[in-house]
C-alpha cells in the first residue's frame, strides 16, 4: 500500500495530516553512474537495507537497470535487474490503466455510479440520492472511506481468493464520512473496488485483464499478483535489523498492492508513461487518458485549481524545483517508488527490501538530482499578492479532518494542530509540533512551496467554513479559545499524570518498608496511581504492537486483548480513583495528598471521556 499501518503513531500523524516536510539530502551531486551506485550503497549500509532493484530510464532507451546488495541474506544472494520485489500500491496504477482502457472503448464511463455496477458489495454514502460514489471516486481516493482495519489487512490467505469474496471479508470501513467527490483521503478500498468494476464490464478476471493487456505488451513476463514459485529470484522482505526475514504476505485484496515485479520489467512500465501511452509500437493507452490519469479532477481543491495530487492512481508531487508523476509502495518489509517526469523525458523505479522511508527518499534524491544535473527547473510562478479580506479570513488554527482512518483523529485533535498565518506576499505554516514552513502566494486563494513550480496549498471556502487543502488531505479551522483551552488541559492533565509517578517514587518504597504511618485511606493515593499505570500500558502495547500490526494487532493476540482489557482496566480505575479522592475516605488523609489525588483523578477522567468519545475504551483492533 502507499503505507502501511507499521510505524508508530506518530509518525502516522504527520502522514495522515498531510502537511509533512521533506528534509533535503546532504549529499554530493553524483555526476557519473559509479558515483551515483556508491552513494546509494551508501544509503543502503546507513538505513540497513540489505537490496534494491534500480533502473533509470529515458523515453527510447533504459539508462540503466541493476540490483545492488543483497535480494537473501541468509544465502548471500545478490539482488540484480531481474529479482522481483514487492511494488506495494504501484500496483493501483494498474486499476488506473485498466478503467481508462475500458472508458476509451465506451464500456464504462468514470461518473458511472458505483451501486449499479457491484449492487452486491457493501458500502455506506448517506449522500448516495445526491452526491452518489462514483468510478472516479474510487481512483482518486475521493470515496470519503477510510483506510482498511487492522483485521483485513491482517488478512494472509494463501488461497486465490476472488475480489468479490475479499471486499465480503470486513465492508465496515465502506463508509463515506464525507460527501464523495469533495475531500481527499487515502485508503485501500478504491482500487479493489474499481478492478472489481472491470471485472464486472469485461466478465474477466481483472488479473487477467492486467496480464493481457498491460503485462504481456511490455514484456513483463515475470510479474505476478501472487506469491512467485519457489526457485524464482525472489527478493526476501526484511525487519528493520535487515537481518531478520519477514514471511511473505499474501493480500487478501490483490489490486489495492500485491505485485511482485523486477527492476527490468518495471523500466518498460515507466517507459510507457513517458511515451504516452505507446509500447512497442502499440498504442495501449491514449495520451489523454494518460494526462486525465495524472491530475486530480474530483476535489474542491482540484476546482480551486490545485494540480499538485492525486489523480487515476497515478499522483503528482513538487520534487527538487521540477514535478514528477507516478506512486509510491509499501508494506511490511519493503518500499518502492515509481516516477517519471513527460517534460524531462525521464523516470525511475526504485525497490528496496527494507520499509526505509529515509532509505526510499535518499535513494529518489540522488537519482532525481542524477537525472536532472544539467537541466535547469521551470522558473516558479512569480509571487502574487494577497487581500486583506483573504489575510483576514483564513488566519488562526486549522486541524486535519481527512485522516486515513477515523481512530486517528484523537491524535490529530491533540497533537497535529497547526496555525496558520496569512500575510501580504504568502502564508505561513507553524504546527504545534516541528518546524515551521513557508508559502509564496500564487494567487490570492493558491500558494507554493518555495522551489516548487506548482501551486501546492489552497485556501478553499465551503458553507462549513475556511478550509485549507492540500495533495493529502484537508484541514478545518477550529477557534483559538478552544485550541488554548484544550491545549492547557493537555498540559496539565500529563503534568498531573507525571507527578503521581514521581510522588510514587517517594511513598511507595516508604510503605514498603514500614517507614510510611499507616493510613485506612491508602487507596486514595494507590488509585489514581493504578490509572496512570493501565495508560501508560496501553500506550506501551500499542508501541509494541505497530511493530509487527498485523500480526499483533489485526489478530487476537497477547498485545491486542491485552490493549482491550488495559483500556477498560484504566476507565474502571479513572471511576475509582474520582469516587475516593471526592469522597468521604480522602478527609482521612492530608489536604496536600487529598488535592493531588483529586488533580491526578481529574486528569484520569478527563482522558477516558475523551478516549471514550473516540471508541478508544474497550477497542479491539482484531474486530
Amino acid at each position: 500500500m502507499h503505507r502501511t499501518l507499521a510505524p508508530a503513531l506518530v509518525v502516522l500523524l504527520a502522514s495522515a495530516a498531510g502537511w509533512t516536510d521533506t528534509k533535503p539530502v546532504d549529499r554530493d551531486l553524483p555526476r557519473t553512474l559509479p558515483e551515483l551506485e556508491a552513494e546509494i550503497r551508501a544509503v543502503l549500509q546507513e538505513t540497513r537495507t540489505p537490496g534494491a532493484g534500480i533502473a533509470l530510464v529515458s523515453r527510447d532507451q533504459v539508462l540503466w537497470a541493476t540490483g545492488i546488495g543483497s535480494a537473501d541474506v541468509a544465502r548471500g544472494r545478490p539482488a540484480t535487474a531481474d529479482t522481483l520485489f514487492r511494488i506495494g500500491s504501484i500496483t493501483k496504477s494498474l486499476v488506473g490503466l485498466a478503467v481508462l482502457m475500458l472508458v476509451e472503448e465506451a464500456k464504462l464511463r468514470l461518473a458511472d455510479r458505483l451501486r449499479p455496477l457491484l449492487p452486491e458489495v457493501a458500502f455506506s454514502n448517506r449522500w448516495e440520492p445526491t452526491d452518489p460514489v462514483r468510478v472516479v471516486h474510487l481512483l482518486e481516493h475521493t470515496t470519503g472511506f477510510a483506510d482498511w482495519s487492522l483485521r483485513t489487512f491482517a488478512l494472509d490467505d494463501p488461497r486465490p481468493i476472488g475480489l468479490l469474496e475479499g471486499l465480503a471479508y470486513d465492508p465496515a470501513s465502506r463508509t463515506s464520512r464525507w460527501r464523495p467527490g469533495t475531500r481527499m483521503s487515502y485508503s485501500n478500498s478504491g482500487a479493489p473496488l474499481a478492478a472489481a468494476v472491470v471485472e464486472r464490464v469485461t466478465g474477466t478476471p481483472f488479473e487477467a485483464f492486467v496480464q493481457t493487456r498491460i503485462f504481456d505488451p511490455l514484456q513483463m513476463t515475470t510479474a505476478t499478483f501472487r506469491q512467485p514459485d519457489a526457485g524464482r529470484d525472489v527478493a526476501t522482505l526484511y525487519h528493520p535489523d535487515g537481518v531478520t526475514p519477514l514471511p511473505y504476505w499474501n493480500l487478501s485484496l490483490r489490486p489495492a498492492g500485491a505485485v511482485n515485479a523486477s527492476a527490468a520489467e518495471m523500466a518498460r512500465y515507466v517507459q510507457l508513461y513517458l511515451n504516452r501511452g505507446k509500447a512497442g509500437g502499440r498504442q495501449l493507452l491514449s495520451p489523454a487518458s494518460l494526462e486525465r490519469m495524472e491530475v486530480p479532477r474530483t476535489t474542491a481543491a482540484a476546482a480551486a485549481g490545485l494540480v499538485d495530487g492525486y489523480g487515476l492512481g497515478n499522483y503528482a508531487t513538487a520534487s527538487g524545483g521540477f514535478v514528477f508523476h507516478g506512486h509510491d509502495g509499501g508494506l511490511p518489509g519493503g518500499v518502492a517508488r515509481m516516477a517519471y517526469s513527460p517534460e524531462l523525458g525521464v523516470g525511475w523505479v526504485v525497490l528496496l527490501n527494507s520499509a526505509s522511508d529515509r532509505a526510499l527518499n535518499e535513494v529518489s534524491a540522488l537519482i532525481r538530482n542524477y537525472l536532472t544535473r544539467d537541466v535547469a527547473p521551470p522558473a516558479p510562478p512569480p509571487t502574487a499578492a494577497v487581500s486583506e479580506a483573504t489575510r483576514y479570513a483564513f488566519t488562526g488554527w486549522y486541524v486535519s479532518e481527512t485522516p486515513r482512518h477515523q481512530l486517528f483523529q484523537f491524535v490529530l485533535d491533540l497533537f497535529g494542530l497547526r496555525h496558520l498565518r496569512v500575510e501580504e506576499g504568502g502564508l505561513e505554516v507553524r504546527p504545534m509540533l516541528g518546524p515551521r514552513k513557508d508559502h509564496l502566494a500564487v494567487t490570492d486563494r493558491l500558494f507554493r512551496e518555495k522551489d516548487a513550480p506548482v501551486a501546492t496549498l489552497a485556501l478553499l471556502d465551503t458553507p462549513e467554513g475556511p478550509r485549507v487543502a492540500t495533495p493529502w488531505g484537508s484541514f478545518r479551522r477550529v477557534p483559538t479559545r478552544l485550541v488554548w483551552l484544550q491545549t492547557g488541559l493537555l498540559v496539565l492533565a500529563l503534568a498531573a499524570m507525571v507527578s503521581a509517578v514521581l510522588f510514587a517514587l517517594v511513598w511507595v518504597p516508604r510503605r514498603l518498608f514500614g517507614k510510611l504511618r499507616r493510613t485506612p485511606a491508602v487507596a486514595v493515593r494507590v488509585m489514581p496511581l493504578l490509572a496512570v499505570l493501565c495508560l501508560g500500558t496501553a500506550i506501551v502495547l500499542t508501541r509494541l504492537g505497530m511493530e509487527d500490526p498485523f500480526l499483533r494487532l489485526g489478530q487476537a493476540s497477547a498485545w491486542s486483548v491485552g490493549l482491550c482489557l488495559v483500556t477498560w482496566a484504566f476507565a474502571l480505575t479513572s471511576l475509582l480513583a474520582l469516587l475516593l479522592a471526592f469522597g468521604p475516605r480522602s478527609r482521612l488523609v492530608r489536604p496536600a495528598i487529598r488535592w493531588h489525588a483529586r488533580a491526578v483523578a481529574l486528569a484520569c477522567g478527563l482522558a477516558t471521556g475523551y478516549l471514550a468519545a473516540f471508541g478508544l475504551i474497550g477497542l479491539r483492533t482484531w474486530a
